[in-house]
């Protein structure tokens, strides 16, 4: 990425509409905490899977 200026701005980019999309995911599936932990393994993203199941943007082997 330090070597090539469009690689770092790509890897900005795409975390750029990762983070908004995760936002609106957050809309669509309120209890899920995706504008939090961005789909991220953290506790509270298990625990939301655990208490609602999984969503249908959910891998079918995530907690798998």
């Amino acid at each position: 990425d330090e070597k090539f200026i469009e690689i770092s701005l790509a890897s900005i980019i795409a975390k750029v509409y990762r983070d908004d999309l995760m936002k609106e995911l957050g809309k669509d599936f309120p209890g899920y905490g995706f504008e939090n932990h961005a789909g991220y393994g953290t506790s509270a993203h298990y625990n939301a899977i655990k208490k609602h199941g999984q969503t249908p943007i959910h891998r079918k082997t995530f907690l798998n």
